[in-house]
C-alpha cells in the first residue's frame, strides 16, 4: 500500500522479531501486525551554533534511499481504540532493538486502548552493532536473515526523518494508514536511554518543521542530545552543548521522566536541569534506576492476569542480568513502572484536554563538588516525586552505586533492611508496615504520580515486601 508518492507501507505476514512480553495479546483483545516503510528520508543540518538553550534552526540535508519496519499492536475492535497512538523510537543500544516504553507502559495502554507502534529508527537495530552489543542479542538482518534481508537504513542522520515518516504514516489516510481500522486523533512520541537523547535534538531541531506528533515522553536522557549526523551521546563533537534543555518556545507537551541513575550519572540531566513551563513537566523520580528488574523481567509477565505472587517473584533483585554478575542486587523499585504508567496518561491527557499533569519536586542535590544526592536516615534520597516504596521503605533503593560491569552503573541497587531496623522502623510489624504503606499509596495516588487503577496490584505487591514474620 502507499500513503504517499514518497513513503510506500507494505504489511508482512508473520511473526516480527521484538520483545514485547511472554504472554498473549490476543486474549486482551489486541493484535500485533509488521510492516515495511521505505521512501527517501533527509538528513538535517544546523543554521549557526547549536545552543545549550535549545533553540537550533535547522535546514534538510542530503537524502538517501531507506526500508525500515515498524511494529504495531492495536485493538482488534476500534470501539475499543481511545483514539491515541504512542510511537516509540526503539532503543538499539543492546545492539538490537528493544522497546523498553512498551515495556514500562503497556498494561497502561492495553487497558485503555492505545495503539502502540515500534519504529526501527536507527541503523543499529537492523544491521548490529551499538554501545553495548550484549551478546546473544541479535539485530534483525542476524535474529532472521530471510524475513529482514531487503532493509536498508543510511545511518542515523536519516533516523530523524525515518522516524517523521513513520508519525505521519501512523495517521496515513483511510484504507492505508499504519493502524488499519482505527483513526487516531492524537500520536505521542517516545523513548526512553540512547532515543531519549536522540528525542532530545528531536524536539528542538526536527519537530518544530516535521511537526508529525502531537506530544512527548523523553524517559531517561542524560545532559546533551544526538548529534543530527546521527552521533548519539557526547558534548564534543558537532558542537552539540552538555546542559542541553528544552527549548522554551515549545508549543506541544513534553514530559522528562529521570531516575536517579540520568540524573547524577557523568554527563548526567543535572546539568540539563530547567524549570517546568506552559508546555514543559519534568518528573524525577526517586528511588528508581535506569534500569530495574520490572523492565529486565516482570514487564514480561505483567499481562493483568498472573498472580501477585508470580509478579513479586519476577521483582525481586538479583545479581545476575544477561549473563553478566554485577557486585550488588540491582534496584527492584516498582515505582518506575508504576510512575511511566502515570506519565504516559499524564501526557495523553494534557494533549486531549489541555489539563496539565502536577509539577514533581526535584530531587534534593547537595552542593558538594561533586554534587551528591541528598539522602535520609534510611540511605534513601530526599525529594523528587515521591512512592510509598520510599516513604514507607523496606530497603534502600538506588539508581547509583552498583559494582562489577561497564553497564551496571545503570541498574542501581537494591538493599534489604535488617530485622532490627525493620522493627524500629515498624515497632508494630506487618500490620504497621501495611497501614502505613496504604497512607503513603493513597498520598501518591491523589498527588497524581499513581494511577488508581494500580492501586489493587500495589497493595498486593506490598504484602509481598515486608518479610515473613513466621519464619
Amino acid at each position: 500500500m502507499r500513503i504517499s508518492e514518497k513513503l510506500v507501507v507494505t504489511p508482512v505476514a508473520g511473526k516480527p522479531v521484538l520483545s514485547i512480553g511472554n504472554f498473549d495479546l490476543a486474549p486482551l483483545h489486541y493484535v500485533v501486525e509488521e510492516f515495511f516503510l521505505s521512501g527517501t528520508a533527509n538528513s538535517h543540518e544546523t543554521i549557526g551554533e547549536p545552543t545549550a538553550e535549545g533553540r537550533w534552526d535547522v535546514k534538510a540535508g542530503g537524502s538517501a534511499p531507506f526500508k525500515t519496519r515498524v511494529v504495531v499492536i492495536r485493538p482488534t475492535d476500534p470501539s475499543r481504540f481511545n483514539g491515541t497512538a504512542v510511537v516509540e523510537w526503539l532503543n538499539v543500544s543492546a545492539g538490537t532493538d528493544g522497546a523498553p516504553d512498551w515495556g514500562y507502559t503497556h498494561t497502561e495502554l492495553i487497558r485503555d486502548g492505545y495503539a502502540y507502534v515500534g519504529v526501527s529508527a536507527q541503523k543499529v537495530g537492523i544491521d548490529g552493532g551499538g554501545l553495548m552489543g550484549i551478546p546473544g542479542l541479535l539485530a534483525l538482518k542476524k535474529a532472521d536473515p530471510e524475513r529482514y534481508a531487503s532493509l536498508d537504513h543510511p545511518g542515523d542522520a536519516f533516523a530523524y526523518d525515518i522516524f517523521t515518516q513513520a508519525g505521519k504514516a501512523v495517521r496515513g489516510t483511510e484504507g492505508t494508514r499504519l493502524l488499519g481500522p482505527l483513526t487516531p486523533k492524537h500520536v505521542l512520541a517516545t523513548g526512553e536511554s540512547q532515543s531519549a537523547v536522540f528525542l532530545t535534538t528531536y524536539v528542538n531541531a526536527v519537530d518544530p518543521m516535521a511537526k508529525a506528533f502531537d506530544g512527548f515522553l523523553i524517559h531517561s536522557r542524560f545532559g546533551s542530545g544526538a548529534q543530527l549526523d546521527g552521533v548519539p551521546t557526547g558534548s564534543t563533537r558537532a558542537g552539540v552543548p552538555s546542559g542541553l534543555r528544552i527549548r522554551t518556545d515549545m508549543h506541544k507537551p513534553v514530559l522528562i521522566f529521570i531516575s536517579e541513575t540520568d540524573l547524577m550519572s557523568p554527563m548526567g540531566y543535572l546539568a540539563a536541569r530547567q524549570d517546568d513551563n506552559d508546555h514543559l513537566r519534568v518528573w524525577e523520580v526517586a528511588g528508581t534506576a535506569h534500569a530495574d528488574t520490572y523492565t529486565l523481567g516482570a514487564s514480561a509477565i505483567d499481562s493483568g492476569t498472573e498472580s501477585i505472587a508470580d509478579l513479586a517473584r519476577a521483582l525481586a533483585p538479583t545479581t545476575n542480568v544477561l549473563g553478566m554478575q554485577f557486585g550488588k542486587l540491582i534496584n527492584s523499585a516498582p515505582q518506575h513502572h508504576y510512575v511511566m504508567v502515570a506519565a504516559i496518561s499524564s501526557l495523553n491527557r494534557w494533549v486531549n484536554s489541555g489539563r496539565a499533569p502536577p509539577h514533581g519536586q526535584r530531587l534534593m542535590v547537595t552542593d558538594g563538588n561533586p554534587p551528591q544526592l541528598a539522602r535520609d536516615a534510611n540511605g534513601n534520597a530526599t525529594g523528587g516525586i515521591r512512592s510509598p516504596w520510599m516513604d514507607v521503605p523496606t530497603a534502600h533503593l538506588s539508581g547509583l552505586g552498583q559494582t562489577g560491569s561497564r553497564i551496571g552503573f545503570l541498574f542501581g541497587v537494591t538493599e534489604p533492611f535488617d530485622s532490627i531496623r525493620l522493627t524500629q522502623l515498624y515497632p508494630g510489624g506487618r500490620s504497621e508496615y501495611l497501614e502505613k504503606f496504604d497512607a503513603a499509596l493513597n498520598a501518591a495516588i491523589r498527588s497524581g504520580f499513581i494511577l488508581p487503577a494500580d492501586e489493587a496490584q500495589i497493595k498486593g505487591l506490598a504484602s509481598f515486601s515486608y518479610p515473613d514474620e513466621s519464619l
